[in-house]
């Protein structure tokens, strides 16, 4: 029985309890105590049945068969391909390594708040639990959010991988096949209480993404506005910086809301940009806070030419102002 499941039953069971609890006070004599015990017992009744209902959502969105069928991807890359995505792994790193490498064995703290779940990214290497999975069963989980047996993944940040080329999710899984395997588990994913009730409150969503049924063709590498655009999608920038990169919401348990790039990036050279990333301090001589901004993983990660590419592509937008309430 799943911890999830537990989690489940602590709204069922007072549910239940208080229900019975309500009809028998409809038997009580005394018509004070029956009608204030049948009102506190209804209330809670009220409670644990909307949350019960919320539980049985979540329950059924984590555990639906999702319609995405494997992909007939396989497994490959050339040596420079290889390369560069062990160093595009080190992005993977922040969550999937133990100690923020490109190893991913697994990482080493919950990916969300205690009070919401526990969710720890799992084993990449070939000690883990991919070894019993498919090459078109991995890129399935990168690109569309479908772990092997079909079901919703969390915490996976398949939107921004949705596009990611055939080319390039075939190296990115040839890479971690290649890894060194680190036999190494992880706890298993639940949800705390709380958690069950905002996923069946719509409040968080699954990591599913829409089937992929054509190929998706590469983008040419190059210092260009094209490859620029390709790798801010796969990189994942919109998750802080917005949709369309003119800022994160505040608020909410999703990722930390990054500044309008639209606006703050044409003010910079190229150099500057470049010197951002690669120092964690921008022009104006503020120190980007690793913990909002991964600037570390992002230096390590990037060539200069990617991210000329990248400020090539960011420098092109047209300035999106924001109106403040």
């Amino acid at each position: 029985m799943s911890q999830t499941f537990l989690t489940f039953l602590l709204f069922l069971i007072p549910f239940v309890i208080f229900a019975a609890l309500t009809v028998l006070a409809f038997r009580i004599p005394r018509p004070v105590i029956k009608w204030i015990t049948v009102v506190l017992a209804g209330f809670l009744t009220l409670i644990f049945g909307l949350a019960t209902i919320l539980g049985a959502i979540a329950l059924v969105k984590l555990n639906s068969p999702q319609p995405n069928p494997v992909s007939t991807i396989k497994a490959s890359a050339s040596p420079q391909e290889l390369a560069r995505m062990q160093r595009y792994a080190i992005l993977c790193g922040d969550c999937h390594s133990s100690n923020h490498t490109a190893v991913l064995d697994g990482g080493a703290e919950n990916s969300v708040p205690d009070f919401l779940a526990t969710i720890y990214a799992p084993n990449l290497t070939p000690g883990g639990p991919l070894k019993n999975w498919s090459d078109g069963e991995i890129v399935r989980a990168i690109r569309e959010g479908v772990d092997k047996d079909g079901k919703p993944l969390v915490v996976m940040p398949s939107e921004a991988f949705h596009n990611m080329s055939d080319a390039d999710v075939a190296a990115l899984v040839a890479y971690l096949r290649s890894q060194p395997p680190v036999s190494r588990e992880t706890p298993p994913k639940s949800l705390a209480p709380f958690g069950m009730l905002l996923f069946g409150a719509g409040q968080v969503e699954t990591s599913v993404q829409p089937p992929i049924t054509q190929p998706i063709a590469g983008v040419p590498a190059g210092v260009t506005q094209e490859y620029g655009k390709y790798t801010t999608s796969i990189l994942g920038c919109r998750d802080c910086h917005g949709a369309d990169l003119a800022g994160g919401a505040p608020g909410g348990n999703g990722p930390p809301p990054g500044p309008n790039l639209t606006v703050l990036v044409p003010k910079w050279s190229e150099a500057d940009f470049i010197k951002t990333i690669r120092s964690g301090t921008d022009p104006t001589g503020h120190a980007l806070d690793p913990e909002q901004m991964p600037w570390k993983s992002y230096s390590a990660a990037l060539t200069d030419d990617e991210l000329r590419a990248v400020y090539l592509y960011l420098h092109s937008l047209p300035p999106i102002v924001r109106q403040t309430p």
